[in-house]
């Protein structure tokens, strides 16, 4: 897979946060098409967040398919294909969050789902890295935006 980001991550801009880094180290992935990073250290201004522990984790996982699907059957009398699969990919962050002072933290979960249809990659590659390019790009661009959107509630 090549999914390895480097170490430190550059967090993306975002409200209350200065220059905020994190130092990942490889961590034991949950099954063999997944690959892990725990956050073990924080950098900038990032006053109250703490890095990954037990009862806290800090966690970064990319999956992609047990089994890569294929194209399938086509029709060659009529040049059309049934339902075509698709491979899917997941990047899912989980970040331990207190919900009310003094309590526990409890996980929160960021998913990020890919959903190629079989062929594309073949057949239209450039297409499938824009498509990356641009969410991945917006998503970054409006991370203080989003940030400020799931902790007032208002889009």
């Amino acid at each position: 897979m090549a999914f390895s980001p480097s170490t430190p991550i550059t967090g993306a801009t975002v409200a209350g946060l200065t220059s905020p880094t994190y130092t990942i180290v490889a961590d034991v992935p949950p099954n063999a098409t997944s690959r892990q990073y725990a956050v073990t250290a924080l950098g900038g201004t990032q006053t109250g967040v703490i890095a990954h522990g037990v009862a806290s984790p800090f966690t970064i996982t990319a999956h992609r398919p047990l089994a890569y699907k294929g194209l399938g059957y086509v029709d060659p009398a009529k040049g059309i294909r049934g339902t075509v699969p698709k491979n899917v990919h997941k990047v899912i962050t989980r970040k331990g969050v207190i919900p009310l002072a003094g309590n526990s933290p409890v996980v929160m979960v960021m998913t990020t789902e890919i959903s190629v249809p079989a062929g594309a990659d073949l057949a239209d590659p450039l297409s499938v890295k824009a498509c990356l390019s641009a969410h991945l790009g917006a998503v970054w661009a409006q991370s203080s935006g989003l940030g400020d959107t799931v902790v007032t509630g208002i889009l």
